[in-house]
This record gives structure tokens, sequence and C-alpha cells, in this order.
């Protein structure tokens, strides 16, 4: 791969924020521009839960053990990455883009994969697993072209 090709996509995203780009000039000197701009609201894990954990009766005598509670900032996350995976075969569909990167977080990345339908990721030309949403543009361009030679 050397770079992002002209009319390429570059998806930028983490658990709660998504930045949907095209490069709209050439691979060696790539600007993007914003296309689409996505994002969840998602609370830490406290302020969702409703209450505290569980507790279960263990097999020796007054035994109870904490279960483990739902992590909703997680499941959360989890669910905003289908929710990409859906908006990107969507846009597949109605032939935005021919050709697309994939830059998230580890593991959104990792959820992404499992739920892209196979149509985008015909059009997956590279992935990179770092988290730039809060980063400027410019910078996202530079930190792409180092890692996309």
């Amino acid at each position: 791969m050397s770079g992002i090709p002209h009319e390429a996509w570059v998806l930028i995203a983490d658990g709660e924020k998504a930045l949907f780009l095209k490069n709209i000039t050439d691979e060696e000197d790539p600007n993007l521009e914003v296309v689409r701009k996505e994002e969840q609201d998602n609370p830490k894990d406290i302020d969702q839960s409703a209450n505290r954990p569980g507790r279960m009766q263990d097999t020796g005598v007054q035994q109870r053990s904490a279960m483990d509670d739902t992590d909703w900032h997680e499941l959360a996350k989890e669910r905003f990455a289908d929710d990409l995976a859906d908006l990107l075969y969507k846009q597949a569909h109605k032939h935005r883009f021919d050709k697309i990167v994939l830059v998230a977080a580890p593991k959104i990345l990792g959820e992404l994969r499992k739920t892209i339908h196979k149509e985008v990721a015909d059009k997956v030309i590279a992935e990179v697993p770092k988290t730039l949403t809060n980063h400027p543009l410019d910078e996202i361009e530079d930190l792409l072209r180092a890692e996309l030679v």
C-alpha cells in the first residue's frame, strides 16, 4: 500500500465517534475532507449502571458471591461498531466509495472486522489500529502518509 488513492474514503473511529473522510487529491499528498460525522452519547459505565452487582448462592454454607455486572459502556462501544458496519454497507451499496481505509482503536477495529459485510470488506485497502478521532485533519493526513508507505 503506497497511500490513500484519489476519492478513497478513510474511516476514523473509536467506540463513540466516527469521521468519514475522502481524499480529494492524490496518493502522494492526501487532502482529506470530512464527508460525515457520527457520534454516540456513551456515558461511563458507572453512570449507566442502575444498581450494584447481584449476588448468588455458592455451594458452601453461608457463602455468596458477587456476579459480574454488565459493562454498559463497553456494550455501547460494540453496538456503535455494529452501527458503523451497517452504515458502511449502506454507503458502499450507494457506490459512495470504491476503496476505504479503516483507522480505529484496536478493539473497535476487531469488532468492525467481525461485523462488516463482504461488500465492504472487499473495498478495504488498509487497516490502521490507532485511535485518531481527536486529532486534527492535517495530523491525520501526516500520520496516515507515514503509516501507509
